[in-house]
């Protein structure tokens, strides 16, 4: 695969000329952002940048399209782990100064759950993201609801694997909340949780609106 100019992302096959046009379509846009930096004085955030990034796709077929559009914070406290990341390192080798300030990110989070009245997640996968929501409803006492959505195993002892319950234990989800893990795959199961839920609920709304 190598040889042949493929990568692999899990089961996923990606060729070089793929990341040979996310560079091309990016430098430009991070030339802008260094540009609005300078002129400012204020550094990004990641989820300043995932928004910019979400303004630029301008297409339907994008969740960040939609997070931009309707104001809704995307945040990503590993974004330089990956393509994205490798990309801000080529630009700054030549073009050094963009800063991205995680620390801004963390007190939005934080802040969010604790002005909360009430609070649920929903994660799909498991490891950085999953341990990053839970912290931030540490800040209130715990979430009052949770959905864990992964195919970690509970007997490593690591935090992608560990229930609800080991959650409970350090107060980030409540003792009396609504919790439960369901092993499996996420891009199987969330389609059919979304389906039998919100998506339920929204077209059984529209019903009623229109009679």
């Amino acid at each position: 695969m190598r040889k042949q100019g493929l990568n692999r992302i899990g089961n996923l096959f990606v060729p070089n000329k793929n990341y040979i046009a996310f560079e091309n379509w990016l430098t430009p846009i991070l030339h802008q952002m260094l540009k609005e930096q300078q002129e400012t004085g204020q550094p990004w955030t990641p989820s300043k940048i995932i928004r910019r990034l979400g303004k630029e796709i301008n297409h339907p077929d994008s969740i960040y399209y939609w997070c931009y559009k309707n104001d809704i914070p995307v945040f990503c406290p590993a974004i330089t782990d990956g393509s994205l990341g490798d990309m801000l390192f080529f630009f700054n080798i030549n073009h050094p100064g963009l800063t991205i300030d995680i620390l801004d990110d963390l007190r939005a989070i934080n802040f969010l759950a604790m002005g909360a009245e009430c609070t649920g997640a929903v994660i799909l996968g498991s490891g950085l993201i999953k341990h990053h929501i839970c912290n931030a409803n540490l800040m209130r006492n715990g979430t009052d609801f949770v959905v864990y959505i992964n195919t970690a195993q509970e007997f490593d002892g690591s935090d992608a694997g560990a229930t609800p319950d080991e959650a409970v234990s350090w107060g980030k989800v409540r003792m009396d909340a609504k919790s439960v893990k369901v092993c499996g795959d996420a891009t199987v199961l969330f389609p059919l949780l979304v389906a039998q839920t919100f998506a339920k609920y929204h077209e059984a709304n529209k019903d009623a609106n229109q009679q």
